[in-house]
C-alpha cells in the first residue's frame, strides 16, 4: 500500500472508531439508566442534525476552509461535547436525566455527522491528486474504517470498568471522545484540499448551494429520493439491535447464552461482514451498475430485519449470524456505492457539498423519519408490554414491520430508477500543487 493510501486508511480507522465506541451499544446503557423509552431520540437526533449540518459544513469546506482542516475542527468540538456528556453521567450517578445528557450528546453528533462526508471528500481529493481512481482504490481504504468500528465495538464490549462491561456504562462515551481528539490532530496531516475560487455573483454560487442543482437532473433527483427512503433503515438496528438481543437476559431460557450477554460483540459480526463486502464494490459497480448494487442493498435490508425477527440468542442464534452477514451488503452497497456514484456525477468544485447533500438525504431526512417511526413502533409493541416475554414478542413483530417496509422500497426502486450505467475505472490526472492551495 502506498504512503497516501496508508494515511487515508488510518484516517478512516479513527473516523469510524469514534462512532463504533457507542453507536450500537448506547441503547443498552440508556435502557439500564431508565431511559429505554427515550432511546429513539438519541438516534433520531443524528438524523435531524444530518439534515443541515453536513450540507453547511460541506459548503464551508468547498468555499472557505479546506476539508482536512474542517475535519479537524469538527472532531475537536465533537470530542469535547462527548466528554462533557460522559462527565455529566459521572456526576449524576444513578440520577441520569434525559435533558442534560441529550443536550451534550446532540452537540457532539451535530459536529460528528458531517465528518463522514468530509473524510470521504479528503480521501477522494488525495486519491485524485495521486492519480488514483476512486472507484478502484477507495473501497480497500474504506475497509479500515470498518476495522476501526469493529475494534472500538469490541473494546466497548469486552473491557470492564469495576467489573462491569463498558457497553453498560458511560465509559463508551469517554472512548468515543478520546478517538475524536486523536483524529482532530491527525486530520491536519492530510493533503491539502482545494477550495473554490469562483467569483460568480449568483446567489447559488455565493452560498455554495450548487450541489442542490443536481435535483434538476431527473436521474439524480430519483436517486436522492430513494436514498432518503432507504436511509430510513440505516439507524434502526444501530439503535435497537443490541437492546433487543440484551433483552433476552430477562428470559430464563436465554439469560446465560453468550449472545444475550455479549450483544455488542455479536452485532460486531455485521462490521466483519462489511470488511468483505466493501472489497466487492468495484466489481459489482462495474458488473451491475448503480441500480443493481442498490437493489442488492435493499434486499439485504429486508433480510437483515427478517432474520432478527426470526432469531433468538439460543437455538436461533444462527439466524442472528445470518442477519449480521447480510448487513455488510445492506450497508456498504448503499452507503459507499452511493457516495462513489454521487462523486462521479458531480464536479470536483462542489465535491464536499455534494457529499453533504447525500448525507442530508440518507443520514439526515431518511434516518430522522426512520428512527422516529421505529421509536413509535418499538414503544407500542415493546415498551408498552408488562412482561419480558410479551416484550420479546413485540420485538419480533417490530422487526417484521421494518422488513415489509424495506421490501416495498426495493420494489418501487426497481420499477422507477432507470440508470444502468456501469462506472468506468480510469486513472485520473493528478491535481497540481497550485490547485491544492486556497
Amino acid at each position: 500500500m502506498s504512503a497516501i493510501k496508508t494515511k487515508l486508511a488510518a484516517m478512516n480507522f479513527l473516523e469510524f472508531a469514534v462512532w463504533g465506541a457507542y453507536l450500537t451499544s448506547l441503547g443498552i446503557y440508556l435502557a439500564g439508566a431508565g431511559l429505554g423509552d427515550k432511546i429513539y431520540w438519541f438516534y433520531t437526533v443524528q438524523g435531524i442534525v444530518s439534515i443541515f449540518m453536513p450540507a453547511i459544513i460541506g459548503i464551508i469546506a468547498d468555499r472557505w476552509i479546506q476539508a482536512q482542516k474542517m475535519l479537524s475542527l469538527c472532531h475537536l468540538i465533537a470530542g469535547a461535547a462527548m466528554m462533557a456528556a460522559a462527565w455529566y453521567c459521572h456526576t449524576a450517578g444513578e440520577n441520569i436525566e434525559f435533558g442534560p445528557l441529550f443536550t451534550f450528546y446532540t452537540v457532539s453528533v451535530a459536529f460528528f455527522m458531517p465528518t463522514i462526508g468530509l473524510a470521504n471528500s479528503v480521501a477522494y481529493t488525495a486519491l485524485g491528486k495521486a492519480g488514483l481512481d476512486t472507484v478502484k482504490h477507495f473501497p480497500p481504504i474504506r475497509v479500515f474504517g470498518t476495522v476501526g468500528f469493529i475494534a472500538s465495538m469490541l473494546l466497548t464490549n469486552f473491557v470492564q470498568i469495576d467489573g462491569v462491561s463498558m457497553q453498560k456504562t458511560y465509559f463508551q462515551l469517554v472512548s468515543s471522545g478520546l478517538f475524536s481528539f486523536v483524529l482532530a490532530f491527525y486530520a491536519l496531516t492530510m493533503p491539502k484540499c482545494p477550495t473554490s475560487k469562483a467569483t460568480s455573483t449568483s446567489l447559488v454560487d455565493a452560498f455554495g448551494l450548487r450541489a442542490f442543482t443536481l435535483f434538476k437532473q431527473k436521474k439524480m433527483a430519483i436517486f436522492f429520493i430513494f436514498s432518503m427512503l432507504l436511509g430510513v433503515s440505516l439507524q434502526i438496528t444501530n439503535g435497537y439491535g443490541t437492546t433487543f438481543i440484551n433483552a433476552y437476559e430477562s428470559i430464563a431460557e436465554y439469560a446465560d447464552t453468550w449472545g444475550a450477554q455479549n450483544a455488542t460483540a455479536l452485532i460486531s459480526l455485521s462490521q466483519v461482514s462489511e470488511t468483505l463486502c466493501i472489497l466487492l464494490i468495484p466489481f459489482c459497480l462495474k458488473r451491475f451498475g448503480i441500480k443493481g448494487v442498490m437493489m442488492i442493498a435493499m434486499i439485504g435490508w429486508v433480510l437483515r430485519f427478517g432474520f432478527f425477527g426470526l432469531g433468538n440468542p439460543g437455538s436461533g442464534v444462527w439466524l442472528f449470524v445470518l442477519s449480521m452477514i447480510v448487513y455488510g451488503v445492506a450497508f456498504d452497497f448503499f452507503n459507499i456505492s452511493g457516495s462513489l456514484y454521487v462523486d462521479k456525477q458531480t464536479d470536483p468544485t462542489m465535491r464536499s457539498s455534494a457529499q453533504g447533500l447525500f448525507m442530508l438525504m440518507t443520514n439526515g431526512v431518511g434516518a430522522t423519519f426512520g428512527t422516529l417511526a421505529a421509536g413509535q413502533v418499538v414503544n407500542n409493541y415493546v415498551y408498552s408490554q408488562p412482561t419480558a416475554e410479551m416484550q420479546i414478542s413485540g420485538w419480533h413483530t417490530s422487526w417484521y414491520i421494518f422488513a415489509v417496509y424495506a421490501l416495498a422500497v426495493a420494489i418501487l426502486f426497481w420499477l422507477i430508477f432507470k440508470d444502468d450505467e456501469k462506472p468506468r475505472i480510469t486513472t485520473d490526472k493528478a491535481l497540481t500543487e497550485e490547485d491544492m492551495t486556497i
